[in-house]
């Protein structure tokens, strides 16, 4: 999982609350989903397809699949850069993650979410993406 083959990128910086840890000051396993959404939604917003542009077009974009490959823990306090990467969008959104310690570049986890568009009023899964989404990408790529 890296940047080769994206069509488009995003990264985030976050610190590391306090909140997020076990007793033992390690980020709990569950919160790293929450590091992705936010990765997830500054890339979005880069072709200006987030999630509130996703309702108003009439799609929901659930995530159907979710895979983390933890290389290394993150700490509290620790400074972590989240980068999203944009694989695939025309049946569905593939976004490729990689977090990593923002002053050392040390790997700390992969991961990859799928997700695939859903029409808001017949909750019918669409088998290839709707056009508002390639128009939008087709203005930034």
């Amino acid at each position: 999982m890296n940047s080769k083959g994206a069509l488009l990128s995003a990264h985030v910086e976050i610190d590391i609350p306090f909140h997020d840890c076990d007793p033992m000051n390690v980020v709990w396993h569950g919160n790293y989903a929450r590091y992705l959404e936010v990765a997830r939604c500054e890339l979005l917003r880069l072709f200006d397809y987030d999630y509130i542009q996703m309702k108003e077009s009439g799609y929901a974009w659930p995530i159907v699949d979710m895979r983390i490959k933890y290389v290394s823990s993150a700490t509290f306090a620790q400074k972590i850069r989240v980068d999203a990467y944009l694989k695939e969008y025309e049946t569905r959104l593939r976004i490729d993650y990689v977090i990593t310690d923002s002053q050392t570049a040390q790997k700390l986890t992969k991961a990859t979410t799928v997700q695939v568009a859903v029409d808001v009023q017949t909750h019918e899964l669409q088998y290839v993406s709707p056009a508002v989404i390639s128009e939008k990408l087709h203005k930034v790529i």
